[in-house]
């Protein structure tokens, strides 16, 4: 069996770095900042996100991993660079690692290079490529080699997979360039139409996380947001209402909804009584804004159940899938 040594969720919000016997070790946002003029990194993860909308011209703050592909190669590397050094001093492994990294389904060739370049330039021995649900449902000890239909709804930073999983390998699936931070844009934009408030990357993110909603709650709740006000330009605060928000994101949601009835209307007969029976399992941060579950499930009639540590889940996957790497290759010969 492969040995997995590292497995990296490498995604648009996030990079989730999973250790052989050591759990996740990292979980940090997908931020660089450097300087423009010398191009030398400031910092990394936490540190650079922080920056946010609070440097000079002379500072850049940017994401290099958009959608869940490689947008600025220079920098994803030596942002993949620095996780995995930092990773390594966790627990010392003799020789390069064998790296398992996972990216959203259907991207092209060309795309799935620039990851495994990236990675190999880490000094990884031998890395293995995953597509997303597949490694959510490894995560959660889902037994994904059986000929039984499985779905998973993958809601990350930039994207969402959906996939219906048998006998080892996604049989329709479908990935959306709409997740996590789609809902924060979505949010902010709300705010600014209806208010004339405009917000931060950081505290649109903030008010996502305390307060969005996808399906009304039956006691609603307000989160004092701060901005800047669009007419005079000067400081303001406002309670934002929970259930306020799921007007604001219904654009998103609905997009995620009808790619799973798409996928659920595509499939075999037979695969879509197994998903019925087993029900749809979510995973990635963005399943965790409130009433994402119970929305799924009224719209589709279908149990819902999220991961436990849905953001993590993926990383793990990626770091148990040596033994599904084995079969593949097996298969394949």
């Amino acid at each position: 069996m492969y040995r997995i040594d590292i497995g990296i969720d490498l995604g648009t919000s996030k990079v989730c770095v999973y250790m052989r016997d050591k759990g996740i070790v990292i979980n940090q946002p997908s931020v660089m900042a450097y300087d423009r003029k010398e191009k030398r990194i400031l910092a990394v993860g936490t540190k650079a996100k922080r920056m946010l909308g609070k440097t000079t011209d002379a500072i850049i703050v940017e994401k290099p991993i958009q959608h869940g592909v490689i947008s600025e190669y220079a920098l994803a590397e030596r942002m993949v660079k620095a996780f995995v050094k930092n990773a390594l001093k966790k627990r010392r492994i003799f020789g390069r690692p064998n790296i398992c990294v996972t990216v959203p389904q259907g991207i092209t060739e060309v795309e799935r290079r620039a990851v495994e370049d990236a990675i190999v330039k880490t000094g990884a021995k031998d890395v293995f490529i995953l597509e997303s649900p597949i490694a959510a449902a490894l995560g959660t000890g889902v037994d994904i080699m059986e000929t039984k239909g499985h779905m998973v709804v993958d809601i990350g930073g930039g994207t969402t997979d959906i996939a219906i999983i048998s006998a080892g390998d996604i049989s329709y699936g479908v990935s959306l360039k709409v997740g996590g931070d789609d809902y924060t844009d979505a949010l902010s934009r709300y705010v600014r139409r209806k208010y004339n408030i405009e917000l931060g990357e950081l505290s649109s993110e903030d008010a996502k996380m305390e307060i969005a909603a996808v399906y009304p709650r039956k006691v609603d709740s307000s989160y004092e947001i701060k901005g800047k006000n669009m007419m005079n330009g000067l400081p303001v605060r406002l309670d934002l209402g929970a259930n306020e928000t799921v007007e604001a994101l219904e654009e998103i949601t609905t997009q995620i909804i009808d790619g799973i009835t798409s996928v659920l209307e595509k499939c075999e007969p037979e695969l879509a009584a197994d998903v019925a029976k087993e029900g749809i399992l979510l995973s990635g941060g963005g399943c965790q804004i409130y009433g994402m579950d119970k929305l799924i499930t009224e719209k589709t009639g279908i149990r819902v159940s999220i991961a436990d540590d849905p953001d993590q889940v993926v990383a793990a996957g990626a770091g148990l899938a040596g033994e599904y790497i084995t079969v593949q290759d097996e298969e394949s010969k």
